[in-house]
């Protein structure tokens, strides 16, 4: 089984609102993709509430029966056209990938 989390940022020049509306939008186009794409086995998006400076904004943790899997869900249109917004509207991320 493969982990694979991502945690994002938003971009700090933009206002509270907007950071805020742009990260349910992430939300909601990761969420878009677990009914679109086979190999996802499960897909958890959240948007954070907590006050620490060093908090992320969003995660994304989702699960992979497989390498092979990961990679295609890495290289799907659908996941790459989510992903192009998400870059247009975050700064910095990190992700983890592992094997269990």
């Amino acid at each position: 089984m493969i982990k694979h989390i991502v945690m994002w940022s938003m971009k700090k020049d933009s206002d509270l609102a907007l950071r805020i509306g742009n990260a349910m939008e992430v939300k909601k186009r990761l969420e878009s993709l677990k009914p679109n794409i086979f190999e996802i086995k499960k897909f958890e998006v959240g948007v954070n509430f907590s006050n620490s400076s060093t908090a992320c904004d969003i995660v994304l943790y989702s699960e992979f029966e497989s390498r092979e899997d990961l990679a295609h869900y890495m290289g799907h249109p659908k996941h790459l056209l989510v992903r192009e917004y998400i870059d247009n509207v975050t700064g910095d991320h990190h992700v983890v990938d592992y094997e269990i």
